[in-house]
């Protein structure tokens, strides 16, 4: 009888020399990588990372206690080397692009980031959707383009973070709507929001959510996203076509892999959930998502950072499937 894939590659997962399973979660990230690359030696080539930076409207109604500047001031942070994605990404050698989505601000040239800025921010959605339907279908048309450009390269590993002060909110209003959760569940305390402060960021959460009643998926994210979300989304979507192996990184990034789902559902065949954030809402996502995090160390940056520090568990993953010993290979007993 001949087996399929997923047969193959147990198989062969099984026969290494150790105890069944004994390798725990590596074992069905081995599995995961061979399925997503059609291959019985998945290999992780040119691993990338791309950092959509954008303000929010929304923002404006004190729903982060960081004021809009962060935004621009992170991203020069990012140009400097300094940020935490900067040195995880160095450390584990990744590529790192940082992409100006929509920040409301004019960086200076000679930067080494990428200008796609479609608008200066998102608009505020307490007044208005976040984007037009025009603006978030090039958003992510945009996202496709820049993961198309990698792939080309010769990266089939990518990974996607996020700069944006403000931006757990349209995650919140994305995560509600797609999973039908009251608002209360799906908001948490983001870059610093606690008591009264809460409260308040809820409360302007769910006049928002009432405001509007979009009813396909791109009107949903066009009315509660933000410019780097739908980009991520469209790269999210483009990763898959291009059966690349996705890590995704906490609450922003899983909300936008949550809208990506909408439009195709095999994108979560693609996607290795890299951490579990401490942002309220983020386990919830990952039970609906049914998805089994890398990491689980209390982290709640952003920025791609969980995916940047997961990525060498996932290596590891691949480098047992294709270099340790079978039983028959090292002459090792395996009966009891």
């Amino acid at each position: 009888m001949t087996l399929n894939l997923k047969d193959q590659l147990q198989h062969k997962i099984d026969l290494k020399t150790k105890p069944h399973g004994a390798l725990g979660q590596l074992e069905s990230i081995a599995l995961q990588l061979g399925l997503i690359q059609n291959t019985l030696s998945p290999k992780l080539e040119k691993p990338s990372l791309l950092v959509f930076a954008a303000d929010h409207g929304l923002a404006d109604e004190g729903v982060s206690p960081y004021p809009k500047e962060v935004t621009w001031q992170m991203v020069m942070n990012f140009c400097g080397g300094g940020a935490a994605i900067n040195v995880f990404c160095k450390q584990n050698g990744i590529d790192l692009k940082v992409i100006d989505a929509g920040v409301d601000y004019d960086f200076p040239a000679e930067l080494p980031i990428t200008n796609a800025k479609i608008a200066r921010g998102s608009r505020n959605m307490m007044n208005e959707p976040a984007m037009s339907l025009e603006e978030c279908k090039l958003a992510m048309q945009r996202g496709a383009q820049f993961v198309k450009k990698e792939a080309e390269a010769g990266c089939n590993t990518i990974g996607f973070g996020e700069m944006g002060i403000g931006n757990t909110s349209p995650s919140s209003l994305l995560m509600h709507r797609f999973m039908k959760l009251p608002i209360e569940q799906c908001t948490g305390k983001g870059a610093g929001m606690t008591g009264d402060k809460l409260d308040h960021k809820t409360a302007i959460l769910k006049a928002v959510s009432e405001k509007y009643n979009p009813q396909s998926a791109l009107e949903t994210l066009a009315t509660f996203g933000g410019l780097e979300i739908a980009m991520m989304v469209g790269a999210i979507l483009e990763a898959r076509k291009l059966g690349m192996v996705i890590l995704i990184d906490g609450f922003i990034a899983t909300s936008a892999t949550l809208t990506a789902i909408q439009f195709d559902e095999s994108v979560r065949e693609n996607c290795i959930f890299c951490h579990a954030s401490e942002e309220q809402g983020h386990q919830l996502v990952l039970n609906f998502l049914q998805a089994r995090p890398v990491l689980s160390l209390g982290m709640r940056l952003g920025e791609g950072s969980g995916a940047a520090v997961a990525f060498p568990v996932i290596r590891a993953a691949a480098t047992f499937l294709n270099e340790m010993a079978s039983f028959e290979d090292a002459g090792v007993s395996n009966k009891a």
